[in-house]
């Protein structure tokens, strides 16, 4: 017979009961006390993707949308879902618990305080990580500012009733075109890895653009407007 834990629905916890919660809503930011996990591989950039600055987002801790201001790097999800890829749900537990990251060790869902605190501040950054390897920082800085999100939301807040005007729709198809091919010739190349990618460019926008609402149509080469609640979820910080 399983043991519960006799704790009444309304009294507050005052210590982890494992439910999982904060896992399932997605993996932690890293930051810069993190980076030696990364770096002994207990974290692999396999298992790292970046919101690049601008992209919008759910904070967490303010419950607010929001743009990022800065690159943040976070723990995949499994799947489709934002549930970090390091939680086992058949257990309840977190697979590299006793290496886990500093946002994992501080955070009390009882008492955010400590995680408010921090969450913001020395944040890890892709040019804490491959700033050295000659080349691949050139080719991310290009990638940043070609296909910029504070770029594409400014585009996208041009629409009217009818959608996009022809320049804009232009210039959003285009770095849709130039975010494709980047990832397509440096994989035909063997430069990267293919589970690499969202760590070193951030999400596709085949990705991010239905988040923000738009529909994407690769095979007609054009992008269509449709605000919907239908849209997938924003990733949370």
């Amino acid at each position: 017979m399983t043991r519960c834990n006799r704790l009444s629905i309304n009294e507050p916890p005052t210590s982890c009961r494992r439910c999982g919660a904060c896992c399932l809503k997605g993996g932690p930011a890293l930051h810069v006390e993190d980076q030696p996990l990364v770096a002994q591989g207990v974290i692999g950039v396999r298992f790292l993707y970046t919101l690049r600055e601008g992209e919008l987002v759910m904070d967490n801790v303010t419950g607010h949308l929001c743009g990022v201001s800065e690159d943040i790097i976070k723990i995949k999800g499994q799947g489709r879902s934002w549930t970090c890829v390091f939680f086992d749900p058949a257990v309840q537990k977190c697979r590299i618990y006793e290496n886990r990251p500093a946002e994992c060790r501080v955070l009390k869902c009882w008492d955010p305080r400590e995680l408010t605190a921090m969450y913001t501040r020395d944040r890890l950054t892709r040019r804490d990580l491959i700033a050295g390897i000659d080349g691949l920082w050139d080719l991310v800085l290009t990638h940043a500012q070609r296909v910029a999100h504070g770029r594409i939301r400014h585009l996208l807040a041009t629409a009217g009733p009818r959608g996009l005007d022809p320049e804009a729709s232009d210039a959003l198809m285009a770095m849709v075109r130039y975010d494709l091919s980047l990832r397509e010739v440096l994989l035909e190349k063997g430069t990267v890895r293919p589970d690499q990618l969202d760590f070193l460019f951030g999400r596709p926008l085949t990705q991010t653009l239905p988040t923000l609402g738009v529909t994407f149509t690769h095979s007609a080469a054009q992008i269509g407007l449709a605000y919907t609640s239908a849209a997938p979820p924003l990733p949370r910080l």
